[in-house]
């Protein structure tokens, strides 16, 4: 007979974390009345890239005020749409990936609609999202967790992956997708979608702060005992 491997003792580290990074920068807590329609989400996804959320956010209202419908914004002339998103870090890419990707929406539901994921199981959701154009699964996480749908995935982006990678938590060389595989099943089980979400959140303020790309501050770092690099540093 087989016997019971125990827990992931990466899930330990993780319930440990979260504390201390709620005491660091305090909660990060979006209301269910902040949560968008998944569509809102998708769109506010392709065309952020390297942009802050709150300008992505404004684009993404704006583009919706402007045309009416998302099938709308799909018919649009693809320089209106770089004009549209000039407020982005790359218009022209984003102008681009979004066509393409609500074209293709539009091709397979006959309209920029997502309800038919509410059905689905999660995975098999991502799954279907990361068929589109220009949706990896960052996009597709984001869509089914911080949107209406409220379901208990990880969204990696940049930040996150790299203090992951740093901890010891995931492959070094990990990217998003090997990196969501290899920490899912490490979550903490009790953790909700909100959970989910704030833990992003609170994990893209660290690569702000101390875990930067280029630069470390683990002596100042919350996490640093918690920390593959962090214990090193001291050494």
């Amino acid at each position: 007979m087989q016997l019971p491997l125990g827990e992931d003792p990466r899930t330990e580290t993780l319930r440990r974390l979260q504390p201390l990074l709620v005491q660091r920068f305090g909660r990060i807590e979006r209301a269910p009345r902040e949560r968008r329609a998944p569509e809102w989400v998708l769109v506010q996804g392709v065309i952020g890239a390297r942009t802050k959320s709150e300008i992505s956010n404004e684009a993404t209202d704006s583009l919706l005020a402007k045309y009416g419908s998302w099938e709308a914004v799909a018919e649009a002339p693809l320089e209106n749409l770089q004009a549209d998103l000039s407020t982005q870090t790359y218009p022209n890419m984003a102008a681009d990936r979004l066509k393409a990707c609500l074209t293709d929406l539009v091709a397979r539901r006959g309209a920029v609609d997502l309800s038919h994921l509410e059905a689905m199981d999660t995975q098999a959701a991502m799954d279907w999202l990361e068929q589109l154009p220009g949706i990896g699964r960052k996009i597709a996480a984001g869509v089914m967790n911080a949107s209406t749908f409220d379901r208990a995935v990880l969204v990696l982006d940049s930040h996150h992956r790299r203090i992951l990678q740093r901890m010891g938590l995931v492959p070094p060389k990990a990217d998003t997708a090997r990196a969501y595989a290899a920490i899912m099943p490490a979550m903490p089980p009790e953790w909700s979608a909100a959970d989910y979400d704030e833990h992003h959140l609170l994990m893209k303020k660290v690569g702000q702060t101390w875990c930067r790309p280029g630069s470390l501050d683990c002596a100042n770092c919350v996490a640093q005992a918690l920390c593959e690099t962090g214990r090193a540093s001291t050494g």
